[in-house]
């Protein structure tokens, strides 16, 4: 059967649709332009009015009826004189086209002096980078023309450049990173500094797009982020290197902002973190945010080498298996850990040779967290006992089909005393504070493409991860709560994401009861046999005394029995 040709609605309909737009375009200018002069008039009669309104109510209320009897002579003198009241209108009609001209500066054609300067300056840095012997006719050469070289610029408020385009001849090495980092530091000195700018590089068309980069915003507090289970917003970034936006309160306001998601779980390709940074850089406050996110689908695990009590809002919160600063108490976390990832693996590798789905006690998230692990690879060496670091080996290596993950912060001074495993298994990493580009590329594995600033605020840094790009990163304000130098503020918004503390701090006690409610009934261990119950004496006045020892005598198990607190 032959087809049928549609109809020319619908194969041109695009055609001529876009020639519709057109021709309404065209008429809307041509109607500007026609309209003009009585736009420009009815603007100034607007201002006239506006402004004999303004003289109005600046007159004093005793001078009014004189300035409105002169106002009244002039109307009647024009009124009788011969073709006034058509000359009046023409005088109107002038000043209401003056008041109504366009006022905005003209554009400058080209740039001032000091910006002409500052290209030409600029362009001579250039030459050296540029210019080859060899070349017949060199784009960059000692008094050369600079407009040839940059076609595109502009400059902000205070006279330093803002955007520029470079053109470079085809034989410079662009595709050598050394090369590169000699341009772009070269541009950024002579551009400013103290700002971050943005390189891009065009090898096919032999340009470099230089732009000023915004500063992130650092106002961001701790918050709930809408997000899914399996996702952890590690901060914020700048909105054209992601394409998803996360609706947040900035201060007061309302706003979308791009986050850094980093995705956990069974389907990750970046299992673990490591962020490192400078002492006071915010590597803390990512682990509290982390933390604060964890918890809401999953257990928590936290080991403070620092030692200041940094995460002692999280004692004893529903889901805090445990916060220790102490070496024992550490190497006993970690290994309890291991143990767990075994368990897990062993259960989940039974049910799927059963045909059945994973146990729930190994489908939820179980976290460690580790802030400053090298501080206790020292006292471990020190007594000669064995590296707590070395007990993350399992949960590194198999913790991602057992669903534990694992996070490092330490100092960058101290990456060469992490062990091997932190260093080979955590693909998603962050660095906070300030850092050379060489320090960035060896953490990162790949250079930014932002020229990094000495002078940093708390949070502010870079996150890769895995193989993909490099981004800019502010990880929201998540300070310690009980710190007397963090705004108020700050404390409610972290306290009001901590989940409620269901146990006590140093675990589970029995708590005394009162003599009025009697003993508590003793649980006989498991393979203790029952005792018989003692017959209670004749005499009355030894019972008092017998109940307060019977209650202080210790329990025969020494486990941890939960009771109800009172």
């Amino acid at each position: 059967m032959a087809r049928r040709p549609l109809p020319r609605i619908l194969s041109n309909g695009s055609a001529q649709l876009a020639r519709s737009r057109e021709l309404a375009r065209t008429a809307a200018d041509g109607a500007t332009d026609v309209l003009h002069p009585l736009i420009t008039i009815t603007r100034g009669l607007r201002r006239l009015a506006a402004a004999g309104r303004r003289r109005w109510t600046e007159t004093p209320k005793e001078r009014r009826g004189a300035l409105l009897f002169l106002v009244a002579s002039v109307v009647l003198v024009v009124a009788l004189v011969p073709y006034g009241p058509l000359l009046a209108a023409i005088t109107l009609m002038a000043a209401a086209a003056w008041q109504g001209r366009d006022r905005s500066p003209a554009a400058s054609d080209g740039p001032d002096e000091s910006q002409s300067q500052r290209l030409k300056s600029l362009y001579e840095a250039l030459v050296p980078y540029f210019s080859a012997a060899e070349d017949p006719e060199p784009l960059y050469s000692h008094g050369g023309a600079w407009d040839k070289a940059f076609p595109t610029y502009a400059f902000d408020g205070g006279g330093r450049i803002s955007q520029l385009v470079v053109r470079y001849p085809a034989y410079f090495t662009d595709g050598e990173a050394e090369a590169r980092a000699r341009i772009e530091h070269l541009l950024a000195a002579k551009s400013g500094r103290g700002r971050e700018y943005h390189f891009t590089w065009d090898e096919e068309g032999n340009q470099l797009t230089v732009g000023v980069l915004l500063p992130l915003p650092v106002d961001i507090t701790a918050q709930r982020f809408v997000t899914t289970p399996g996702e952890t917003v590690l901060g914020f970034t700048d909105p054209t290197r992601v394409q998803r936006t996360l609706p947040l309160i900035q201060g007061e306001k309302q706003r979308d902002v791009p986050p850094v998601v980093w995705r956990t779980g069974l389907r990750s390709t970046e299992p673990h973190l490591l962020a490192l940074g400078q002492p006071g850089s915010g590597t803390s406050t990512l682990l509290r945010s982390i933390a604060l996110q964890a918890l809401q689908y999953g257990d928590v695990v936290i080991v403070d080498g620092g030692g200041t009590g940094e995460y002692a809002c999280l004692t004893g919160r529903d889901g805090v298996l445990a916060v220790e600063a102490g070496l024992a108490g550490v190497t006993a976390s970690l290994e309890w850990a291991a143990t767990e990832t075994e368990r897990r693996l062993i259960a989940a590798n039974q049910a799927h040779q059963a045909g059945d789905p994973p146990p729930d006690d190994t489908k939820r998230p179980l976290w460690i967290l580790l802030d400053r692990p090298t501080a206790f690879t020292h006292l471990a060496t020190a007594d000669g006992r064995k590296d707590p670091q070395s007990l993350l080996q399992v949960p590194l290596r198999h913790g991602r089909p057992a669903n534990v993950t694992v996070v490092v912060a330490d100092q960058l001074d101290s990456l060469d005393a992490l062990s091997e495993p932190v260093r080979q298994h955590t693909r998603a990493r962050v660095v906070l504070g300030p850092a050379t580009a060489e320090q960035l590329e060896s953490v990162l594995g790949a250079p930014p493409h932002t020229t990094p600033i000495d002078e940093l605020p708390p949070g502010r840094g870079y996150a890769r991860l895995g193989n993909g790009p490099v981004h800019r990163l502010q990880v929201p304000a998540t300070p310690n709560p009980y710190d007397d130098a963090t705004p108020d503020a700050l404390c409610e918004a972290v306290l009001d994401l901590l989940p409620p503390r269901t146990t006590p701090a140093d675990g589970e006690t029995i708590p005394e009861q009162d003599q009025s409610e009697g003993e508590p009934e003793r649980v006989p261990a498991e393979g203790e046999p029952e005792s018989a119950p003692v017959a209670p004496e004749a005499s009355s006045e030894s019972e008092p005394e017998a109940t307060p020892a019977l209650a202080k005598e210790p329990l025969q198990n020494p486990g941890p029995v939960l009771t109800k607190e009172k």
